[in-house]
């Protein structure tokens, strides 16, 4: 080749003209950021707190006396709550989903009934039937003739007792994860094990429950965090864990930096437990062999075989709910809050207020993250919606300390300031108000607003929005007129669920509330606390009654599938 045309410029290249300008991301599509720093806000507080705190007497007195017990105590309630709701939840949808005995039908759906009762509820109720003065030992002396101490009978307030009741009131995570794992599976490998000579239950141990390891895994860590979280449960039941010791240290001992430092200790238990839930699935991928099969077909049971199912499926149905809700029905009924109508109510409207504002708002804030992941995809807006589903994983307990922590600082921070500069004292604007409530309920529940909106979001076509965007209409007009109208059932779930967990919450609103606002919660473990559950019981069976919304939600999607 010669140099004449090494030096020619070409002359069929075309010319490139100016670089097409870079996409631009919208300024409410940018938002996720400051909204993921703020719910970790709470969670480096925490961490930051613990390695700021001195090594008072308090501390030492935790590490040396209290907090082996609570580790020991914490992690054989994990232990035991485990190995209870992975059997009652697999075992109760496996015969819903492969058999047909009598009120299969009706059970399929009870067995969702006792996600309603909160387990402090359910505690309460049941140590005031099996404690001593309860109907059940006075029937038994009655019966015997024996006097108290002349029999032997389980100690309901006890480790294990606590460790059945929160079993059978959080098993329907394992359930309903399950018993969804159980309907998508291939129908070709139950029946090639059956045409094999498998028998029903060995099918069920070797192929389905093998294969529903992930959903099963999924509803274990869900009813563990729970678990963890719980207060008014383990502090009736007189059983120390971490939530108690934290309580115990913030407002017993007033020592705040012995209490962030126990929320460490009990964020690096919750860690464990996510890390060990992702080995246990070691990279393991469970598909299905066809997408295209038909729905597994039921066995008939009879005779022994038949009863005995509807008696395993109905016993979690009747321990997690109907016992509970039938008696605080009666107590409700016969004697009730003494309060009159006008001066309970003010709890019932404190309820309600709070968990309408957590709801609207953490509903906000997670359509804004997934429709901004939606438009526009990217490393960072995946990164921030998992920061922001942070909290769920996270006790009540943890997010009230770290919630406290930096309000704290910046109220003293702001009061120094303006006695500084102009004499005044600016007080507690932020700690101990409903802004720092609300703060702490969004922190942890919006998790619970973005999985439904996303679980919504997927099933709305891009083309629709997409074919909006070639009418001329703007990317915003195109989500208010397009997306919102179809995705408003999801969005309406995601503020009910909100809804219903923040009316439950009891450890974040009884360290965070102001000292004037009481809520139905706080209501009836101030009268729990007092011997006084009977009392107690209208508070309690108008929660249940909210609880109830969601699970007739799930029952209509189930249904409609």
């Amino acid at each position: 080749m010669s140099s004449s045309l090494l030096l020619a410029p070409p002359l069929l290249t075309p010319d490139p003209g100016p670089a097409p300008p870079a996409r631009r991301v919208p300024l409410w599509a940018r938002l996720g950021v400051p909204v993921a720093a703020l719910v970790a806000a709470p969670l480096i507080a925490v961490l930051a707190s613990a390695m700021a705190a001195d090594s008072g007497t308090a501390w030492s007195h935790i590490v040396h006396v209290t907090l082996p017990t609570y580790l020991a105590n914490s992690g054989m309630l994990v232990l035991l709550v485990g190995l209870m709701t992975v059997t009652a939840g697999a075992t109760t949808a496996w015969l819903v989903t492969a058999c047909r005995f009598p009120g299969s039908r009706l059970l399929e759906v009870a067995l969702l009934l006792p996600l309603a009762m909160p387990a402090y509820v359910c505690g309460y109720v049941y140590t005031e039937i099996m404690d001593i003065s309860g109907p059940v030992q006075t029937a038994l002396r009655s019966a015997t003739g024996l006097g108290f101490g002349q029999y032997w009978f389980p100690e309901i307030r006890s480790l294990p007792g606590a460790a059945v009741v929160m079993a059978m009131v959080l098993y329907p995570y394992v359930y309903l994860l399950a018993r969804n794992a159980f309907m998508q599976q291939s129908v070709c490998l139950i029946e090639a094990s059956r045409t094999l000579g498998q028998s029903l239950p060995r099918t069920f141990l070797h192929v389905a429950l093998p294969l529903a390891r992930p959903a099963l895994a999924g509803g274990t860590a869900l009813a563990l965090m729970e678990t963890l979280s719980d207060f008014g449960t383990v502090e009736h039941f007189a059983v120390p864990t971490f939530t108690t010791g934290i309580y115990e240290a913030w407002f017993g001992m007033a020592d705040r930096g012995a209490a962030s430092r126990l929320a460490a200790c009990l964020m690096v238990v919750v860690a464990v437990l996510l890390v060990l839930e992702m080995v246990s699935r070691g990279g393991r991928r469970f598909h299905p062999m066809s997408t295209r099969q038909p729905p597994l077909r039921q066995v008939r049971l009879h005779g022994i075989k038949a009863w005995a199912a509807s008696l395993l499926c109905a016993m979690p149905v009747v321990i997690g709910f109907l016992v509970p809700a039938g008696w605080l029905a009666v107590a409700a009924a016969t004697v009730g809050d003494p309060l009159a109508a006008h001066r309970f109510l003010p709890y019932a409207i404190n309820s309600v207020t709070l968990a309408s504002i957590t709801a609207v708002l953490a509903v906000g804030l997670a359509a804004l993250l997934a429709w901004g992941g939606r438009q526009h995809p990217s490393g960072l807006a995946t990164i921030t919606r998992r920061l922001a589903m942070l909290g769920y994983a996270v006790p009540g307990s943890v997010i009230a300390v770290g919630t406290l922590v930096p309000f704290g600082i910046f109220d003293n921070a702001l009061d120094g300031f303006f006695r500084a500069q102009f004499g005044v004292s600016t007080g507690l604007l932020l700690s101990g108000t409903m802004v720092a409530l609300i703060f702490g309920y969004l922190v942890r529940f919006l998790a619970v607003a973005l999985q439904a909106t996303e679980a919504g979001l997927s099933r709305v076509r891009p083309s629709l929005a997409a074919a909006a965007r070639t009418l001329g209409a703007g990317p915003a007009e195109a989500v208010v007129r397009i997306e919102v109208p179809l995705a408003r059932g999801a969005l309406l779930t995601a503020a009910l669920l909100v809804f219903v967990d923040t009316m439950k919450e009891l450890p974040a609103t009884l360290i965070v509330r102001p000292f004037d606002l009481d809520t139905l919660a706080v209501r009836v473990h101030n009268l729990a606390a007092d011997e006084r559950l009977t009392e107690a019981s209208t508070a309690a069976l108008l929660i249940v009654a909210i609880g109830l919304l969601p699970v007739l939600v799930i029952v209509r999607s189930m249904r409609r599938r």
